[in-house]
């Protein structure tokens, strides 16, 4: 169990070790959730939004060769650097 104390602002550190487990680093986002049963549950937001894409894109991403964050990276580097070349009209 960890606990973690409110400050007069509202802010709270997450302790360590739910840093380590959510892969938590410093200027990311945490999301909070409530259960039907009224558990509050956290949660890396950044994670969470990658799940729902990965759900949404279902079986598309792999027909785009996309499978991990360095796939999702290379495509939206191609698509920066063709928008960059259409932009300046060197294509």
């Amino acid at each position: 169990m960890n606990l973690a104390k409110i400050s007069a602002n509202g802010q709270i550190t997450v302790p360590v070790e739910i840093r380590r487990l959510l892969d938590l680093k410093s200027g990311d986002k945490i999301l909070f959730f409530q259960n039907p049963n009224g558990e509050v549950v956290i949660n890396n937001a950044s994670s969470q939004a990658i799940y729902k894409a990965q759900k949404a894109f279902a079986g598309v991403a792999e027909q785009m060769g996309v499978y991990n964050e360095e796939d999702v990276q290379a495509l939206v580097d191609e698509i920066r650097k063709n928008t960059l070349q259409s932009d300046t009209g060197k294509e």
